[in-house]
């Protein structure tokens, strides 16, 4: 069942990039995402509530609050980078520079997480960074 959240969890990204781009012409991009956060805000607790798990957050241990807001501050700072990057270049190259970020995710996994690393996806990961080179580093049209 993760691997169809997962499947969501990509198409609903590439939508995002794509429908900010559109949205990026004559506005700037922190106000863009600040005007998303406030969705992003109504909608995820609109969503806590209903699942009626609100009264949860009182269980939560320190060490988990303090990941978590870190987690928040390290989604804030990337997403505005990326919409930073957006608003100057192509979507197509921006998303996929962006998303070297996954080989980056691996190698900490690893490194802190003790994940285990196969052949798969060392190959899976070098095949990633090629292809984000390969297309960061062509002419636009090509």
């Amino acid at each position: 069942m993760w691997a169809l959240w997962a499947v969501f969890a990509a198409i609903s990204a590439a939508l995002v990039i794509v429908l900010t781009k559109a949205g990026l012409k004559n506005v700037d991009s922190s106000l863009a995402f600040a005007i998303q956060a406030i969705l992003i805000l109504a909608i995820t607790w609109s969503v806590v509530l209903y699942q009626g798990n609100f009264g949860d957050w009182k269980q939560i241990e320190t060490k988990a609050w303090i990941l978590l807001i870190l987690a928040g501050i390290c989604t804030s700072l990337s997403t505005l980078f990326s919409y930073k990057a957006l608003s100057m270049g192509p979507a197509s190259y921006v998303a996929t520079i962006e998303r070297s970020s996954l080989v980056i995710a691996i190698v900490l996994s690893i490194i802190f997480l003790k994940e285990k690393i196969t052949w798969q996806i060392v190959l899976g990961g070098t095949v990633m960074i090629a292809g984000a080179i390969l297309i960061a580093f062509s002419a636009p049209g090509d």
